[in-house]
């Protein structure tokens, strides 16, 4: 439960990270979802991410809606900056925070529920207009908060507990993200934390608008036969087209692959992604490559995984704006006011 304090003793030989914080440093409170639920493993990979970045908690500023996994953020990053908006509006607050402040790191934590039906005109403007953050749907299909209702992720043929059938369409975010311009996009399983975790390391990473979708079964409501977001159906259907490995600026580069498999990606900031091919076919930097691959292989029933599609280059919407490099809710009267002669020069221009 949530009040029951985690204690506060650690082992001297604990791992910690640059900055000297260990694991414990990015954890939140003890979570209430299901015992087993895919959900806190994502959260894990979230913590694992921060740590091995050295990311300082104050800078962090996680964001969520409503629903199971908008309850999340209370369980990662207890010492970052937070807030809990109302269903389907975080998009829209998240926006209004990075243009206020860009020099935080912006979480975005949704649920298939929260982006893809109440929320799915917020989720759209928010990827077309390229804000800077990552933004984490914890997919798994289903309405849990209110007993397994399907969502509109919620793949057509797909059964619920009771034995429904779903006759409705699925909304793939994947392939929506990469149709707005979102320029960095994945797609990952709640039960790899091995592919995830360097995942949302790169994402956090990206200057731009990085989206990634991931599979978190619900052990309630869709963890059975007939569900094609349960645990044994995902495992079965995966198909990884890359492994990544996020490289900091001083770190060397180790890889335990052929040259040849191996595609070194730099970003804005100096940080390097490894992709580790594995389908050899696959090019990461081809949007519309990526939404075919997705396509056809959504239609032989396989979830495609991995880093889809990235954008090195990418820009995000403080640069489209050309706003300031200071944080605009640092500025005073006086940065405002262009003057006199300047407010004179623009009315003359509208005369």
């Amino acid at each position: 439960m949530t009040y029951i304090a985690k204690p506060k003793f650690q082992h001297p030989g604990i791992k910690k990270n640059t900055l000297g914080y260990s694991h414990r440093d990015y954890e939140g409170k003890i979570s209430t979802l299901c015992a087993g639920c895919g959900h806190d493993s994502i959260t894990a990979s979230i913590i694992e991410a921060c740590f091995e970045l050295s990311i300082e908690p104050h800078r962090v500023a996680k964001i969520s809606g409503i629903g199971c996994s908008s309850k999340t953020p209370d369980y990662f990053l207890g010492n970052s900056h937070g807030f809990n908006t109302v269903h389907g509006r975080m998009p829209s607050v998240l926006t209004g925070a990075n243009l206020a402040n860009r020099e935080l790191i912006y979480l975005g934590v949704s649920g298939d529920g929260d982006s893809a039906s109440i929320g799915f005109g917020q989720f759209a403007h928010a990827i077309r207009r390229g804000v800077n953050m990552a933004y984490i749907v914890e997919n798994n299909g289903v309405y849990g908060l209110t007993k397994g209702q399907f969502s509109a992720t919620a793949d057509r043929g797909s059964k619920s507990k009771k034995g429904v059938t779903n006759t409705d369409n699925a909304i793939d975010l994947v392939g929506i993200a990469l149709q707005l311009g979102a320029t960095y996009v994945a797609r990952s399983f709640s039960g790899d934390k091995k592919q995830l975790v360097p995942i949302i390391a790169g994402a956090i990473q990206h200057k731009g608008a990085a989206f990634i979708d991931v599979v978190s079964p619900c052990i309630a409501f869709n963890n059975h036969a007939g569900s094609t977001k349960s645990f044994d159906y995902v495992r079965e259907h995966n198909d990884a087209v890359n492994r990544l490995d996020v490289l900091t600026g001083r770190d060397p580069i180790e890889i335990d692959q052929d040259p040849g498999t191996v595609q070194i990606v730099e970003q804005h900031d100096g940080s390097r992604l490894a992709l580790r091919k594995i389908d050899a076919d696959y090019d990461p930097h081809d949007r519309l490559g990526a939404m075919t691959f997705l396509q056809k292989h959504a239609a032989q029933g396989q979830i495609v995984t991995g880093l889809l599609y990235v954008d090195p280059e990418a820009d995000d919407l403080h640069s489209h704006l050309n706003t300031v490099e200071r944080p605009l809710n640092r500025l005073e009267a006086a940065d405002l006011c262009p003057g006199q002669a300047a407010l004179d020069k623009i009315n003359a221009s509208l005369r």
